[in-house]
């Protein structure tokens, strides 16, 4: 299966545009990625037009559509996703396998719109999956490149759960054709928080669906590990990120890009170093330094 995106990536932001623009002059940066909400689709960031105009993928990220919540996928925030794909040519768009709102209109049940502010999981039923399913296949016809959805850090999950996680989303590819952003990181917080096992996990993602995969860091807090994006990859993810290369080599599958993502605490002095972690951590796994 041939990839949109591959080496290792970064999510890019204003403080790292340098560092990110003499990477990929080095021939270090596979690709990056831009937040939608971030972007005026009529006057992207010029740093991200002149990665674009060098030949660097720039994928686009949505972080709003909220497509596992009951109502239809809104319009407008479509319609942007498509603008900015379109403005930095992006290969596909990006967005959560999640709900962050209640209501999806001002005259809706409650008389207003509840944001949440955060990617909250869906219940992983059979009835939850038709309803991502319709509002995937929606999403899909209104842009005008293909779609990927990525697995949200969950420290809870619902009593009437049906489903794991990975049968979930598996499900979801199978009745779709859509594709994976898998968060290793991610992944490691909502095992950790229920108490099961990444690594096993892990192997029964649908790996030839996987677009390209996220690292990002966090910390511990009273017990509890937190996806903050805001701090150090921690080994356990690390090690997640290596067991995955592993199974592509045994599936013969093509190993797909790898993005880290780093959302607070954003500097070259932070963000090298991590990209030199997870460069390493890929070299190391695989015997040679990604591209």
């Amino acid at each position: 299966m041939s990839r949109a995106v591959a080496g290792v990536g970064a999510g890019w932001r204003t403080p790292v545009a340098g560092l990110l623009a003499d990477r990929a002059r080095a021939g270090r940066l596979g690709f990056v990625e831009v937040v939608a909400e971030n972007v005026e689709p009529t006057a992207p960031p010029a740093a991200v037009v002149a990665l674009h105009d060098a030949g660097l993928p720039v994928v686009t990220h949505g972080v709003t559509l909220g497509l596992a919540g009951a109502e239809r996928p809104d319009a407008g925030r479509l319609a942007r996703l498509a603008a900015v794909a379109g403005t930095v040519g992006s290969p596909l768009v990006s967005e959560h396998a999640a709900f962050v709102r209640a209501a999806g209109s001002a005259d809706a049940l409650h008389g207003d719109v509840l944001e949440a502010g955060h990617l909250l999981p869906p219940p992983r039923t059979r009835d939850a999956l038709a309803v991502l399913v319709d509002n995937v296949r929606e999403a899909q016809a209104q842009l005008p490149v293909p779609l990927a959805l990525e697995n949200v850090a969950a420290l809870v999950s619902w009593p009437e759960d049906e489903l794991d996680e990975p049968a979930f989303l598996t499900g979801l590819v199978e009745r779709t054709g859509c594709g994976l952003v898998l968060d290793v990181a991610n992944l490691f917080a909502s095992a950790t928080a229920r108490g099961t096992d990444p690594l096993a996990e892990l192997r029964r993602f649908p790996l030839e669906a996987v677009s390209y995969v996220h690292v990002a860091g966090g910390t511990w807090e009273d017990g509890l590990y937190l996806d903050t994006h805001a701090h150090p990859v921690p080994d356990p993810v690390l090690a997640l990120l290596t067991t995955l290369v592993a199974a592509y080599g045994e599936a013969r599958l093509p190993l797909p890009g790898v993005m880290l993502e780093r959302d607070s605490d954003v500097s070259p002095a932070t963000v090298g170093p991590e990209l030199d972690r997870v460069e390493g951590a890929l070299a190391s796994a695989t015997g040679r330094v990604p591209t």
